[in-house]
């Protein structure tokens, strides 16, 4: 487990990288798969010739 401390003042911080990295990877395949749903709805109501 990866941690960091941060020391601000008389305030502390622990931070957990290993929960950082998969919660920003969830965030980005959010984003990507928004993403792909988008350009699946425009394919769909394009009109074919």
């Amino acid at each position: 487990m990866n941690t960091k401390l941060i020391i601000e003042g008389n305030d502390v911080y622990e931070i957990d990288e290993d929960c950082l990295r998969c919660k920003e990877k969830a965030r980005l395949e959010e984003e990507q798969r928004k993403k792909n749903h988008g350009n699946e709805t425009l394919v769909k109501n394009q009109v074919v010739h």
